[in-house]
This record gives C-alpha cells, structure tokens and sequence, in this order.
C-alpha cells in the first residue's frame, strides 16, 4: 500500500488512508459510523491495495450483513473478490473483516498473560471468571484494545480499520487499558482478596465481611477472592500491555476519524469527542458528515424561483398549455407548484443551518468529507463502495 510523502498533509480521505495503519473510526449511535468505517475500508481495498482490515467492536452486527459475510467473529474472515465483481469493482487489494468475540478473547487473553497452564486452567474454571468475563466492567471495551494491538502486531494487514462503539462509549474504549491498570491496584480490590491471601481479618474491615458473608454468602466471596487473586498474577502483562497500546494509539500510523450527521445531537456528540482527542493529543484525522443537504439548497437563485413559486402558483398554474400538458386543472396545480416552492424554502432553512454547524465543526480536523443521504439503506457492498466514492475525495 503506498504511502504519502513524509510532511506532506493529507487533503483526503484517501490520502490520509493512504499514510495510516491504524484508523479509528468514532461516532454517536445512528449516524452511520459503522457503514462508513466499512465504506472507507473497502475503498481502501480497492483503490490503494494490499491487504484492509476492517474490525468492528460494536456489539451490532449491521457490518456482517453489509459485507455479505455470516456469523464472523474474531477470526479474519475475507470478503470474496466475486463479491466485488457483482459491485462492478476490481480491488487492488484484499478486504478482511472481524467482529470481536468477548469470550473468546478473554480467555485468549488468560492464556496469553497467566504465569503457567495450571494458573490459566483455575482462571478459566472459576465460576466467577465464566459468568462475567463477557460482562465484565471494562471488558469489551479493554478486550477490543488487545484484540486490536494483537492484530496489528501479527503485521498480517497492511491497514486496520476499526469500528467503536458509540461516541461516549469510544472514550471507555481509548481509556480502557488505563482504567483496567489502576483496578487491579485499587484499595477495592486489595480489600476483596486480603481475607482468601491470609485468612486474617483486621477490627476495621471485620464487620464490612460479616455483612458480605450474610448477603452473598462465603463461597461467592471466595470464588471473587480467588478470581482476582488469580487475575492479580497477569497484572504485569496487563501493565505492560496497556503501555503498548498506549504507544500505538499515538503513534504517527494510528489516525481517528469521527463520523455525524449534522442534527444538533449528534453535532454535540461529535463536538465532544473532537474536544477529548484533542485535550488527549490524539492524532484527528477526519471528520466525516453523513448525510448532508444538497448544496444547491444553499443557492440563493433557487430560494428566489422557489419563492415565485409560493407566491405566484395561481399565476404560475394558468400559463398556456401547462395544465393541459399535465393533465391537471389549474387549483389543483397551484397548490403542487405551491407546496413544491414551499418546501424548498423549508429544507434549505435547515441546510443552512447545517451550513453554519459544517463551518463550525470544519475548524479543526486535518480532512473534512462529506455525503448526502441515499434514496435507499446501504446493506450491500454496492451501497459501501457509493458512500464510499462520496467520501473518499
């Protein structure tokens, strides 16, 4: 995959693609993050070749229907060229993609970081272990973060595209391996495996484990005792991990894009997020605005005809032949040309509206691109290769 020259700042989405390894695509919930983090890997695939991997962390599986692709998860599955042949599309490149498995990368995880075997074998059969390794605080959101540096590790794909969960979520999922870190050294903590360490209780905390002994009973106290007894064995690996990704997040491959619409919810979500990754020094790629107005709506010409046609819709209705060519009588063709004036003047209030918020929003990214809403739902590889032609610039 090439690679822009050194200095040179990215003027598109392509071009920014085209410089990265890693770009994080973030975005509130329905603005079409998921369909334009898959957009722009397939593009990638297309236009500048080797091999795209698009990962997505949202529990949501729009992006497997999407792609064509069924009951994939953590293992990388490709989409197959004949699906891009029937898009009328031949990809330089290979497009991969992958859902994260909670489960399933947990108990890689234990294996991966535990001491020995036999330490890894009491960790997976804990009964605490099995029930909220997928339901874990944290979990999903730190298990994407090693799911992620494991596969950029592996350097099998030359460009991995991730899907996140919803904006707000996005940030649990940047400060994960942090938070994870300063749990396993909490007083919290500390003070559920002291009794299961020595069987020593001291006047302070006695009474705290008389009541937790009455409500959850001893054997669950033990069973979380010994989880996290156990898990405290894998605190280094989980450090030092954590550091890593760290390390790839604000490495000069790594990018982040977020995606909104410009309704004013989504605008504030999108606003937040620019705020943290700029407060974090996080690299800001893009911002991507989904489903954007025309701009001939902002076309000051046609607000003018569109408002002869408001006004002067009986005028505009008995012009000779107009009616007669349309099979329609004059009433009824006045109220047409002046709900269809009417209209106009109403949406392009609102597109310039979206306008002012565009300006606003345009200020600090190093790429701005933009689509306009389809007549129909992107569910295929066609409709990801449309969008993604509209934004790739």
């Amino acid at each position: 995959m090439p690679a822009s020259p050194s200095g040179v700042q990215p003027d598109s989405i392509g071009a920014l693609l085209a410089s990265k390894e890693i770009v994080i695509v973030c975005g509130s919930g329905g603005v079409g993050k998921t369909t334009a983090a898959a957009a722009a890997a397939a593009m990638a695939a297309v236009r500048l070749g080797g091999k795209v991997l698009v990962l997505t962390v949202d529990p949501a599986r729009r992006l497997a229907a999407a792609l064509g692709l069924e009951g994939f998860g953590n293992v990388e599955t490709r989409v197959v060229p004949e699906a891009f042949e029937q898009a009328g599309a031949r990809p330089r490149g290979e497009l991969w993609a992958a859902m994260l498995d909670t489960k399933q990368s947990w108990d890689d995880l234990v294996r991966r970081h535990a001491p020995d075997r036999a330490t890894a074998a009491r960790i997976l059969a804990n009964p605490l272990y099995q029930n909220i390794s997928g339901k874990f605080v944290q979990s999903h959101d730190y298990i994407a973060m090693e799911r992620l540096y494991e596969i950029h590790s592996e350097g099998n794909f030359d460009l991995i595209v991730v899907d996140t969960p919803p904006t707000r979520n996005a940030v649990d999922f940047i400060e994960a391996p942090q938070r994870m870190a300063e749990f396993f050294s909490s007083r919290l903590l500390r003070m559920l495996i002291a009794p299961y360490r020595s069987r020593v209780v001291n006047v302070a905390s006695r009474p705290f484990y008389q009541i937790a002994d009455r409500v959850l009973g001893s054997q669950f106290l033990e069973d979380i005792a010994e989880f996290f007894v156990l898990f405290q064995t894998m605190y280094a690996g989980f450090v030092e991990r954590a550091r890593a990704v760290e390390r790839v997040l604000r490495d000069r491959r790594t990018t982040f894009v977020v995606v909104s619409t410009l309704e004013a919810a989504p605008v504030r979500e999108a606003e937040f997020f620019l705020e943290v990754l700029t407060a974090k020094r996080f690299h800001l790629g893009a911002l991507v605005l989904n489903k954007v107005l025309p701009d001939y709506l902002l076309d000051e010409d046609a607000e003018k005809r569109a408002a002869t046609l408001s006004d002067e819709a009986s005028k505009l209705s008995r012009s000779e032949g107009l009616g007669e060519l349309l099979d329609v009588d004059h009433e009824q063709l006045a109220r047409v040309l002046a709900e269809v004036g009417d209209n106009f003047r109403n949406v392009a209030v609102v597109a310039r509206r979206e306008a002012t918020l565009r300006q606003h929003l345009e200020r600090r990214p190093d790429v701005v691109a933009a689509a306009p809403e389809f007549d129909t739902d992107i569910h295929d590889l066609p409709g990801l290769l449309r969008l993604g032609e509209r934004i790739w610039g």
